[in-house]
């Protein structure tokens, strides 16, 4: 039995509650202040695709556009300049030469080193049609292939060495990856769904499995979301992890730095609502066994785990991927992104990409997991029905990441996740799935990147 919920109790949660509606309101707010991710996606395919286009086959060159300059300018011109990446700068910039008159004011928006040098190379061209950018300038471009091959051509340099017949086919070989992947995943994913459904009208019943949910109650859901989720993990818990992190990273470089913070983070954040479950978990049982399975993780066997979580991501792909289109037709230019994914495209440090690697497809996920479809989903499952108890807990996982444009596709991931998660009777599903989804979702990021 459920021990009656007392005064402080109670008073903790209403107070969690309404912490927790200021916090996300305001994160779901400035959440619009942050630029999309998928601008820079569409650069950086356009990138690819040209960098490429030597490797391509003569009979497949006619499903590419005709000119991937024109392609960049026309995309640039729907951000205004301002809004653009000191990169994107440098490249409207370069594509404007020689024929347009740009006012001098463009070429002084630069902070870092390399695109103040090369913004003045660009002007100085402009003034003097003779004029040949450095070496210097040349060389600071070696590791950003398309930059160096636009400036290159605008400036009649020899390009033999940018573009090797080794780049082309590279560059050829993720573009297909690129392409493939996505198409091969929504075909699979459509006949799974299919099939299921099919499976469903015949049988006339969904075959859920078997769920443990803890002896909690709603109450005590609140107090582990809005209080251990919210207001320790994403208001205090920062606080302490960032403040730890900018101490000893002082003598790093910025992407080290910036991992480094994002790995913490989310290390630091599962710290108090992991510890209000293990106090809850004890109150009931008067102990806490690490043998014991309260969240149902069911691991073993293992290839029956890997397999759920498979088919799960798989299924829910066409779904999340269709509201994000409907989403992209309903708001044009959509801002509020995660930073994460921007963190991932344009980082260029391999020990920065094994911390974001380990943060995305491990950490979170398995934190993520046990707070959401480990306890909030089976304790609302038993209080208010399967289908409400996987509504319920996907809003408030989808929520939770304060993102306001992101929130329709999150809420169906989490839709998929939850369904696994009873589906299959085990966590270890879900986290699988989930870790599925974050590996595919970075997989993307690190070939985008040129």
């Amino acid at each position: 039995m459920r021990k009656k919920n007392s005064f402080i109790k109670i008073l903790l949660a209403i107070v969690s509650l309404i912490i927790t509606f200021f916090v996300w309101q305001q994160g779901l707010k400035e959440s619009l202040q942050r630029p999309s991710v998928s601008f820079d996606i569409s650069q950086k395919e356009i990138e690819i695709a040209e960098l490429a286009m030597p490797a391509v086959p003569e009979n497949l060159k006619n499903f590419f556009p005709n000119s991937y300059r024109e392609e960049m300018e026309s995309s640039l011109k729907k951000i205004s300049f301002t809004e653009l990446t000191e990169r994107s700068k440098i490249i409207w910039l370069i594509l404007q030469y020689p024929d347009k008159q740009i006012d001098e004011s463009y070429f002084n928006k630069f902070q870092k080193p390399i695109y103040i040098n090369l913004s003045q190379s660009i002007y100085k061209s402009f003034l003097d049609k003779s004029y040949k950018p450095s070496n210097e300038i040349i060389n600071d471009l070696k590791n950003d292939k398309y930059l160096l091959n636009l400036f290159s051509d605008k400036f009649n340099l020899n390009k033999d060495k940018i573009i090797t017949k080794s780049l082309a086919n590279f560059m050829f070989l993720k573009l297909i990856i690129i392409r493939i992947i996505p198409l091969v995943s929504i075909f699979a994913g459509s006949i799974l769904v299919l099939k299921s459904i099919w499976k469903l009208l015949k049988s006339k019943a969904i075959n859920w499995g078997d769920y443990e949910p803890l002896n909690l109650d709603i109450l005590d859901m609140i107090l582990l979301v809005s209080g251990g989720f919210v207001v320790l993990g994403e208001v205090i818990s920062p606080l302490i992890s960032i403040t730890l992190v900018d101490l000893f990273s002082k003598n790093l470089t910025y992407e080290i730095s910036q991992s480094l913070r994002i790995f913490f983070g989310y290390l630091f954040m599962a710290i108090p609502p992991l510890y209000i479950i293990y106090r809850q978990i004890k109150i009931i049982d008067k102990q806490f066994s690490l043998k014991k399975d309260y969240f149902q993780f069911k691991i073993k066997p293992i290839k029956e785990s890997i397999y759920q979580g498979f088919k799960g991501w798989i299924m829910i792909i066409p779904f999340v991927l269709l509201t994000s289109l409907i989403m992209d037709l309903i708001v044009k230019n959509q801002a509020g992104s995660n930073p994460l994914l921007e963190i991932v495209l344009n980082n260029n440090n391999y020990y920065a990409f094994i911390l974001l690697f380990l943060t995305t497809t491990i950490i979170a996920p398995l934190f993520e997991e046990i707070i959401f479809r480990g306890v909030l989903l089976p304790v609302l499952a038993r209080d208010c029905g399967k289908i409400i108890g996987i509504l319920i807990s996907s809003f408030v996982f989808a929520l939770a990441h304060l993102s306001l444009n992101e929130f329709p596709p999150l809420f169906v991931l989490g839709i998929g996740l939850a369904t696994t998660r009873l589906i299959s009777g085990r966590l270890s599903s879900s986290i699988v799935m989930h870790s599925f989804w974050n590996g595919l979702t970075f997989l993307n990021l690190f070939l985008l990147r040129t």
